[in-house]
């Protein structure tokens, strides 16, 4: 496996948990669980990316300005899911503000995997992505732990 097929398979469970979501009922204890099961999802990943591998194409100068946009809708995305942890599940505003996320996270993974990728493709030898895969792969649950106790 690649580091792209393997940020892709995260951003599959993130595209399937935002679908689970929006089937909900405002307030449901299903809500509460797959939120929690997303925000976990999404923060360890973007620790993680942001570690294993925006690090290495900030070091690339043909890598810097696409990763300082991605890291900046991380940051917004952050900001976000702290403002749904706060709010009520059972309102109305809640699904209005997480479609808004939802939104946000969609573009983000589909600006990576077809724009972001292909040009980190060129610019990484094989056996950087490897390590890279290597490092996300051992960063990744490390993060979930943390996030998981912080939810």
């Amino acid at each position: 496996m690649s580091i792209y097929t393997r940020l892709e398979k995260d951003h599959d469970k993130q595209r399937d948990l935002i679908e689970k979501i929006k089937k909900t009922q405002n307030g449901s204890k299903n809500r509460s669980e797959l939120w929690r099961d997303l925000k976990v999802e999404l923060e360890a990943h973007a620790s993680a990316e942001e570690q294993a591998f925006y690090s290495e194409l900030m070091r690339d100068p043909d890598g810097t300005d696409e990763t300082r946009h991605a890291v900046e809708e991380h940051q917004e995305m952050h900001e976000m899911i702290s403002e749904l942890d706060i709010m009520d599940q059972s309102e109305d505003l809640w699904l209005k503000k997480f479609e808004k996320l939802a939104h946000k996270v969609i573009h983000h993974v589909d600006e990576e995997e077809a724009g972001f990728f292909p040009k980190a493709k060129k610019l990484f030898k094989k056996s950087e992505e490897k390590e890279m895969l290597e490092d996300f792969n051992e960063r990744k649950p490390k993060e979930e732990k943390k996030q998981e106790s912080a939810a």
